[in-house]
């Protein structure tokens, strides 16, 4: 069976990632989200109950790619917007949404390149049970979808 990794490199990629947000929270300019931003990022390094030099050495791998993530994530935001308006298109057809959503996709599969090679460089950072912590996470992620997804299901055409 071949295995989806997707899912699972985004939650790690996430969790490790949003810890070192956490970490910088405090020095960084605030904005209306950064105390519940920093609050779940906070709530994940418990969770996986990293050592300080963990902390630290996740923030430094972050840190050091933080520019190449905010290029990546604007071109992905911009992606986005372009198709959500190119669906709302008073003149929308098929062939103009199908390229603003393969614009999309390309920009996701960007970030997701990106996100793999920082897991890349995060997971020999943490133990084979903070590992193993994340894997339970992911679960828990991928039970949550199937069940939202699953509310979508037969009934829908009453």
């Amino acid at each position: 069976m071949k295995k989806n990794i997707f899912l699972p490199t985004l939650a790690a990629t996430l969790i490790t990632a949003g810890v070192a947000a956490s970490i910088n929270a405090s020095s960084e300019k605030k904005t209306p989200d950064a105390p519940l931003r920093g609050k779940f990022f906070q709530h994940a390094a418990e969770r996986l109950e990293l050592s300080a030099d963990q902390k630290s050495q996740i923030k430094a791998i972050v840190t050091g790619e933080k520019a190449q993530l905010q290029t990546l994530l604007t071109a992905l935001h911009d992606a986005r917007k372009e198709m959500r308006a190119a669906i709302h298109a008073g003149d929308a057809n098929e062939k103009s949404v199908r390229a603003t959503a393969a614009k999309a996709a390309s920009a996701d599969a960007d970030l997701a390149v990106e996100r793999m090679k920082i897991y890349a460089k995060i997971a020999p950072v943490l133990t084979d049970a903070q590992r193993a912590k994340i894997t339970e996470l992911e679960t828990r992620l991928d039970e949550f979808s199937s069940r939202a997804i699953a509310q979508f299901g037969p009934g829908l055409e009453n």
